[in-house]
């Protein structure tokens, strides 16, 4: 297997004829559809490309490779941008003759755009995982789609789409939202065929790109002020509450909780309530009185020793969250749960 290859990356259906080519295997084609197999010889997956009208056109990845991969993008009149998701192990960028590498991480995404003196080059890992989905833009068929929007874009965001041949270099990474992450499940899993499946990865590519151009004006803002949810910190909120469930009996502290997943309060609470619909402390407090029921369900404790289970000090506060909830007291709720046991448990 080469190790190096040269593709063409004007059209993202070019991508795959290239790599087939480089590395002397068959590629299918279907309407606006490229795809190749990786034969076992070489590893297992896929590479796809689908083309859509203006000059936009998605790229996937999905492979184990033997050996590590070195692709790189040739000179054309006209530099795409490129927008690459990475959902599995890390890969890297770089612009060729540059010298300098850039790490795009797992959930990460990064806008690209090469010149006539420095070309994209993507670094593959093998042995491991890789799964990439990627847009791809000709400036130059795009601007008439977009034309009447620049005058309302952000300064960066006009410069970099009125630059139709790529003459500008650009970078910019960031870590991209779960409303991304969805729409790109959603586009990869696509089972439809003929003009439905076209018309659906059409509108998905669009929607991947607003969601995309949104949230790279988002990122310019300050940290615990941004607005849309990261994919990366889904993972963090959900180990927070995945914390909060292990460790109730001594859950009081939040600025700690933050720290230990990586977050600052403010996230933490922000995406607590953008992903659970609530805040930290009543997500807590939820969390306790829920153990309490299944405690009164299945063990022989009272309701006082439960209270110091579930990490609450107060009986009769434990008693007011627990009617908030559940509509009756504990007290009632152990009498009810006796009663249909044949139990004799003792408050």
């Amino acid at each position: 297997m080469k190790t190096n290859i040269e593709v063409t990356d004007l059209d993202v259906q070019d991508v795959v004829r290239d790599i087939a080519r480089e590395l002397g295997i068959p590629y299918e084609s279907d309407i606006n559809e490229v795809c190749l197999d990786i034969p076992e010889s070489l590893g297992k997956g896929f590479v796809k490309a689908v083309s859509f009208d203006n000059g936009l056109g998605s790229l996937e990845m999905d492979f184990r490779l033997k050996k590590e991969l070195r692709i790189e993008m040739t000179e054309s009149k006209v530099q795409p941008l490129k927008i690459i998701f990475n959902r599995e192990s890390v890969i890297h960028h770089e612009f060729k003759g540059k010298g300098e590498t850039n790490k795009i991480g797992q959930l990460e995404s990064a806008i690209l755009s090469g010149n006539n003196k420095y070309e994209n080059v993507l670094l593959l890992p093998a042995n491991t995982p890789v799964c990439i989905f990627s847009l791809e833009l000709n400036r130059r068929l795009f601007e008439s789609k977009i034309e009447s929007f620049l005058d309302q874009m952000n300064d960066d965001l006009e410069g970099l789409f009125r630059d139709v041949n790529g003459v500008n270099l650009f970078y910019y990474k960031g870590h991209y939202s779960i409303d991304i992450a969805q729409c790109i499940e959603e586009s990869m899993e696509c089972e439809l065929t003929g003009f439905t499946r076209s018309v659906f990865l059409e509108g998905k590519a669009y929607e991947i790109l607003a969601h995309h151009f949104r949230q790279y004006v988002d990122d310019l803002t300050a940290p615990d002020k941004r607005k849309i949810l990261r994919q990366a910190t889904v993972k963090k909120l959900k180990e927070a509450a995945a914390i909060i469930e292990k460790e109730l009996e001594n859950m009081d502290n939040i600025i700690a909780l933050a720290k230990r997943v990586g977050l600052n309060q403010n996230t933490l609470q922000n995406g607590f309530k953008h992903l659970y619909k609530s805040s930290v402390n009543e997500y807590i407090r939820n969390a306790r009185i829920e153990l309490a029921k299944k405690l009164i369900e299945t063990t022989n404790l009272n309701i006082t020793e439960i209270t110091y289970e579930i990490g609450i000090n107060s009986r009769s506060y434990f008693s007011k969250l627990f009617k908030e909830r559940y509509a009756m007291s504990p007290k009632q709720y152990l009498d009810k749960v006796r009663r249909n046991t044949g139990g004799n448990k003792i408050a």
